[in-house]
């Protein structure tokens, strides 16, 4: 909105001698000043908008005062005296500032519309789902194959639509993969493999980033790192000079990008003073689910969906986690007749909980392992 506005106003007093007062206006014509103006800004409105979020969350009893799944599962005792009664649904918060903020510096294009369509939707299913687990006062809200399939629908016409564009058509038809300049897949077969490879990415990413969220300031620190790496990355994908000369995908109007992911990081340490040990609010599933599924969006908007697994090693890994459990505990209750835990716990952060390490610890841990991964995924950008 502030490029158009002053473009608008530059364009009144041209020819005019207001015309040379007012040519600091031409800043909002470069990402870089709007990419700086969008982080300030998402940081200053969080830093705003958290207490009186907070206190209207506390107003509306919307407060964890049920047991969670770790207290559920009889393992984590200590966390009903810890974690009891911090208000939840703060991903509210987060949406809100990363929407207004974008709305504000970014210019209007496919890529950003899709990007906050990503956002509204993901979050609406999670402020159901931290609803329902509220009103019943339990760890059970909508049921797993329901959100699924909602992130499924969401994913695969993102996937649809992108392919059935012409701009953006490639995006879908060629895969490419890390460390390689061409694609590897083309044709019939790359739309198909597209296709399931952008669903999964988004699908993925938006529980993976769900599961993290377990240890205050935990998911929301991650994010920001992760944020930082596509920040990087869009900004050269949109620039074509730059792609061209480091041999990455060059995507029109993938700088715009650059700007939301600017301000997906200044809405993240805005809610991280508020959320960090101990957490004066939670971003709850209102928050992951919509933050995880945009990390996966824009991984696919830049042509490089397979990077995420890079950058996001720690997601990756606390996904993992859960997965190699339930199926550990399936095969041998199947084999043995008793099922049995690879991990002491599930997801990883809990598994080093029940080790003896403290909650700071294990999310300052963490954050190094996840920095490390984002060095890696910016190291494809050369290494090709």
């Amino acid at each position: 909105m502030l490029f158009y506005l002053s473009q608008t106003v530059l364009a009144l007093v041209k020819d005019t001698p207001l015309q040379g007062i007012l040519s600091f206006l031409r800043l909002f014509n470069y990402i870089t000043f709007r990419t700086a103006g969008a982080a300030v800004t998402a940081l200053a409105l969080s830093w705003w908008l958290g207490p009186r979020m907070i206190l209207w969350l506390k107003d509306l009893k919307f407060g964890q005062n049920y047991a969670d799944r770790a207290e559920e599962g009889g393992q984590l005792k200590s966390r009903l005296l810890t974690k009891r009664g911090t208000p939840t649904m703060g991903g509210l918060m987060i949406v809100l500032v990363l929407d207004v903020t974008t709305v504000l510096w970014a210019r209007w294009n496919t890529l950003i519309q899709l990007t906050l369509l990503t956002v509204v939707v993901l979050c609406g299913l999670g402020f159901i789902d931290d609803y329902a687990k509220i009103t019943r006062q339990n760890s059970q809200g909508v049921r797993e194959f329901i959100k699924l399939w909602v992130q499924g629908a969401l994913a695969l016409f993102v996937a649809f639509y992108l392919w059935r564009l012409p701009a953006t058509s490639a995006l879908i038809s060629q895969v490419m993969v890390p460390f390689y300049n061409h694609p590897v897949v083309l044709g019939a077969g790359g739309v198909v493999l597209g296709l399931i490879l952008t669903s999964l990415t988004i699908v993925g990413s938006s529980n993976a980033v769900n599961l993290t969220d377990g240890l205050d300031g935990l998911a929301i620190g991650c994010t920001a790192i992760v944020s930082f790496v596509f920040l990087v990355l869009t900004y050269l994908s949109g620039n074509n000079k730059a792609a061209a000369y480091l041999q990455i995908p060059h995507v029109n109007g993938a700088g715009e990008l650059t700007v939301f992911c600017s301000a997906m990081i200044g809405a993240s340490l805005g809610f991280m003073w508020f959320n960090c040990h101990p957490a004066q609010v939670f971003m709850g599933d209102t928050g992951s689910l919509a933050l995880g599924g945009v990390l996966g969006m824009i991984a696919v908007l830049i042509h490089q969906p397979l990077v995420l697994a890079l950058a996001g090693g720690v997601f990756v890994a606390e996904a993992g986690s859960v997965i190699i459990q339930r199926s550990w505990f399936k095969y041998t209750r199947f084999k043995y007749g008793q099922g049995r835990r690879f991990f002491l716990m599930a997801p990883l952060h809990h598994h080093f909980e029940k080790l003896g390490w403290n909650e700071s610890q294990i999310v300052n841990r963490f954050y190094i392992l996840c920095v490390l991964c984002a060095v890696l995924a910016l190291s494809t950008i050369k290494i090709r």
